[in-house]
């Protein structure tokens, strides 16, 4: 386990204030907020610590509030909804100076036999081939205006080997694609066997490519290349068999629409033997600078 990784696992070993009250700490992100990622995290293990160890985690839905300051706790407080024979639902809101910034709403089942059937997995390259963000960032640093762009990535993802299956929007910002992305990820170390700790890694991580495929589809390169800004409006996940955070698992990522100011992402997170293990669904704030606005194609066209 490398000391990246390691350090989340303690950004995710949130302490405990008082009876369904918790404390996170917070780190600095990419963009001068808390890194959406980790506050859903964050939120999942404050939910989960409330639950019996027999319950599994197999639905959450959250929304952003407010933008988090990455230089102060975050307070998880916890309600105990409902704890039924076979579901147990919780609600979290996390808070920092006082207001209320990200809400979260989990649920949690017995684990219990039933019908059977998932989507197949989409064809895709074999992680092992795919270049690190290592090997990929370095030797396009040329296309960020800002030269520190790619050692903050490259530090953000220290924690996880996230391989991309095809260019990422940064790489090929003025050409339109399909609006559809692929990643392969991974833990750069193993784990326990925690099937919670493997969860919340998984919505950890679930937050940073999701809304790539809504720049695809419009030539745009994202908040690196500076022609779009924008933020997490809510997310979802449901969970839908075990898997492991720290064995490679596949991103299958695409944009159905995207208008006012806003654009949908949905995902399957599929294990690497085939089986779907996650389904994501993200709306995110995606806003052009008004003067490049006014001068493309695409915004004439809506």
């Amino acid at each position: 386990m490398n000391e990246p990784l390691r350090s989340l696992l303690e950004l995710l070993d949130l302490e405990p204030i008082e009876r369904d009250i918790f404390r996170g700490a917070s780190r600095p992100a990419l963009v001068p907020r808390v890194f959406g990622g980790q506050v859903a995290a964050q939120a999942l293990v404050a939910a989960g610590r409330t639950v019996p160890a027999e319950r599994h985690a197999h639905s959450l839905h959250a929304y952003f509030l407010r933008p988090g300051d990455p230089g102060a706790p975050i307070v998880y407080d916890v309600d105990r909804i409902r704890d039924g024979r076979s579901f147990t639902t919780r609600r979290v809101v996390a808070i920092q100076h006082g207001q209320p910034i990200f809400h979260l709403s989990a649920s949690f089942q017995t684990y219990e036999e039933g019908l059977e059937h998932q989507e197949p997995m989409p064809s895709a390259p074999d992680p092992e081939s795919l270049p690190t963000a290592e090997e990929l960032l370095p030797r396009h640093a040329d296309r960020f205006p800002d030269p520190t762009v790619v050692d903050r990535l490259l530090e953000a993802r220290a924690a996880v080997d996230l391989r991309y299956a095809e260019d990422p929007p940064f790489l090929t910002a003025g050409q339109r694609r399909e609006p559809r992305s692929q990643v392969w990820f991974r833990t750069r170390g193993k784990l326990d066997d925690d099937p919670l700790l493997h969860v919340c890694l998984a919505t950890y991580v679930s937050d940073m490519t999701l809304l790539d495929s809504i720049l695809l589809a419009h030539g745009r390169g994202g908040w690196a290349v500076g022609d779009v800004v924008g933020a997490s409006l809510d997310h979802a996940m449901w969970f839908h068999r075990p898997f492991r955070a720290d064995e490679w698992l596949l991103y299958d990522q695409q944009s159905p629409s995207a208008s006012g100011g806003r654009g949908l992402g949905t995902a399957r997170i599929y294990t690497q033997d085939g089986r779907l293990a996650v389904s994501v669904i993200q709306e995110g704030l995606v806003r052009v600078p008004r003067a490049d606005y006014s001068a493309s194609p695409a915004a004439d066209s809506r």
